[in-house]
């Protein structure tokens, strides 16, 4: 499993709707688990200034990150590797 880093860009977004996003994207991913394809939503940082706001998922591939986000329908700049270094 890796982790994966989505760039949206999201100026002008309410946080209602915001917040709805985060929702389909957790609820995407534990039905994707279910139906066996193991990915997680880890968490997501929002600058409202620019609206740019970067998620994390953990993954077993960058594309079932990319299926994950646009089965939820939610908008994308693009999909990365990355390292979470949270301590």
């Amino acid at each position: 499993m890796g982790v994966y880093m989505v760039e949206r860009s999201l100026k002008g977004i309410s946080m209602e709707d915001l917040g709805g996003a985060q929702k389909a994207a957790i609820g995407k991913a534990a039905e994707m688990t279910s139906a066996g394809t193991d990915i997680k939503y880890i968490r997501s940082t929002f600058a409202p200034a620019d609206g740019r706001c970067m998620c994390l998922f953990e993954a077993g591939s960058q594309a079932d990150v990319q299926r994950l986000n646009d089965d939820a329908g939610i908008p994308y700049d693009r999909i990365v590797e990355a390292l979470d270094l949270t301590p």
